[in-house]
């Protein structure tokens, strides 16, 4: 009995220890990019990627849990940003007049977005993950194209009557001469509020890491590693499959809706484009996942945050901009993924844990001291 709770204790240890870490990374970030902004060493290009480079780390941290934690691959993530972004922004639009304090609309409307996808992907993971490898991908990524397609046809407005909805054109709403349209089909949402900021951002991902993390560690994520690991044996011993499978496809959809709202209100005018909410993004998250290592929460926020920072750093290369960041992909994907490149890093992680242990073994105790 001793010997289990001294083997729970030291594993709950190295769990808390290894959770202060990746918020302390965040943190790091953070204060070193506020300080470079306070000095005016950041460039102005700069500052206008740190709101999509926290909405690309929350993107890659949710796709994470389904395709690392989960198992399965999801190619629909860009779907569910789509509509957080455009649920929430239809709220924030809507409310402008209604509700003037200005974050606390914005905090609605990203709770609100999280809420609409988390829905979506709940009702979406019901008959979608019974399919699974190659098969999944597919429909997923169906269901991302028919999202955005769907979006893209829809034409919002409101006036004292309230919310008119149609699929031909804006006069087809019949709105009054006060009245304002919200989504305008491809032409998206304008008005919106710019309330999104690089603060924002940097509590978003620290609320992401804190709902993914504490998931992972908890009876519930075991279950989900376990289904990941072996289908069969989890559900031979009980796992309710299905739930399991659509807790974590759920909640990865609702934390894409929420970075979904919060991107949408960095901009006063979006619309649901290939490149924004289509394949094309969803490709972009998952490459960010595979890179940063399937599981590996902290691989998958440096994977997107360099990823994202490089092709701004090798824009005056333009005739080798491309070669490096071919070079630096593959390089990233060996070291993640070559059996050697795993095999020096487990050996070097031994040898620094051994020589830290060395030094605990050579300090004095207080009465050798005396």
């Amino acid at each position: 009995m001793k010997t289990e709770k001294k083997k729970t204790g030291t594993l709950f240890t190295a769990n808390t220890k290894q959770l202060m870490i990746t918020y302390g990374m965040v943190i790091v970030v953070y204060l070193i990019c506020e300080i470079c902004i306070l000095t005016g060493v950041m460039s102005n290009q700069m500052k206008g990627l740190l709101v999509p480079l926290c909405y690309y780390v929350i993107m890659a941290v949710s796709l994470n849990l389904t395709v690392g934690i989960l198992g399965e691959l999801s190619l629909g993530h860009a779907g569910f940003s789509c509509v957080g972004l455009f649920v929430g922004a239809t709220f924030s639009v809507s409310m402008k007049d209604v509700i003037t304090v200005p974050y606390l609309r914005f905090f609605l409307a990203i709770l609100i977005g999280a809420l609409a996808a988390g829905v979506i992907g709940l009702l979406i993971g019901i008959p979608v993950l019974r399919l699974r490898g190659d098969y999944l991908a597919i429909v997923t990524l169906a269901v991302c194209e028919i999202i955005k397609n769907v979006v893209n046809v829809i034409y919002l407005g409101k006036d004292s009557a309230g919310l008119h909805i149609s699929t031909k054109d804006t006069a087809s709403l019949n709105l009054e001469e006060t009245g304002t349209v919200i989504i305008k089909g491809p032409q998206g949402v304008s008005g919106m509020p710019s309330d999104a900021n690089f603060t924002i951002g940097i509590i978003l991902i620290l609320i992401t890491l804190f709902i993914v993390l504490n998931l992972i560690h908890s009876r519930d994520g075991r279950a989900i590693m376990a289904i990941r690991d072996n289908l069969i044996a989890a559900e031979s011993v009980g796992i309710n499959i299905t739930k399991y499978k659509l807790m974590a496809f759920s909640v990865s959809a609702a934390l894409a809706g929420a970075a979904g709202a919060f991107y949408g209100h960095n901009y006063q005018t979006i619309n649901a484009t290939t490149n924004s909410f289509g394949y094309n993004m969803s490709i972009m998250i998952l490459v960010f996942v595979v890179l940063g290592g399937l599981g590996n929460i902290r691989g998958s926020m440096i994977a997107a945050v360099i990823l994202t920072l490089l092709p701004e750093l090798l824009r005056d290369l333009s005739e080798y901009r491309l070669l490096i960041y071919s070079i630096i992909l593959i390089g990233m994907m060996l070291l993640n993924w070559s059996p050697k490149a795993i095999e020096w890093k487990k050996g070097l992680a031994a040898k620094l844990s051994g020589k830290r242990q060395a030094m605990k073994e050579k300090k004095p105790s207080a009465k050798e001291v005396q």
